[in-house]
């Protein structure tokens, strides 16, 4: 199944789209859940050519991408059967979006070069800033016109006292 990679200019050099194997996975509505696909791609001068694999079967890719602004789309032809539309956006963490099969169904997908982690799982982390004291009040430092705050020159005793 595999194409020739297409002679001429050096593939992309845009650490964004580097040829090579990619994985990822599509949603849709008719079947929950996560679906995987393993690609290679070919990223060069704005075309992307490629191949892979998922449940449905094998497949073929071609379309092109836009380094300006990220924007991607392509056709999926699967070998024998029917083709899918993909338009998505690459802002460094893999390439997300949607596909679409007119007029039957569409859903979502994200793809990723192999090696990168999948930049869909959530990570926990902690940042926090650190907290601001507010000076000690000072009774003495109200001006006398206003009233002071609740609980200062109060005396909160007990029922007992």
């Amino acid at each position: 199944m595999s194409q020739p990679a297409p002679s001429g200019p050096p593939t992309e050099t845009d650490p964004r789209f580097p040829s090579g194997p990619w994985t990822g996975f599509f949603l849709m509505r008719e079947r929950p859940g996560r679906h995987w696909m393993e690609l290679q791609l070919t990223f060069r001068e704005g075309v992307l050519i490629g191949e892979g694999r998922d449940f449905v079967g094998q497949f073929l890719l071609r379309g092109r991408y836009d380094l300006t602004d990220g924007t991607c789309h392509w056709i999926k032809n699967y070998i024998g059967r029917h083709d899918v539309f993909y338009q998505g956006y690459n802002e460094g963490k893999g390439i997300w979006g949607t596909w679409e099969i007119p007029p039957v169904s569409r859903g979502g997908f994200h793809i990723w070069p192999e090696g990168m982690e999948d930049p869909t799982q959530q990570r926990l982390s902690a940042a926090a800033d650190a907290p601001v004291e507010a000076p000690p009040a000072d009774p003495a430092d109200s001006p006398e016109d206003e009233p002071l705050p609740i609980g200062i020159g109060i005396g909160l005793g007990t029922e007992d006292e």
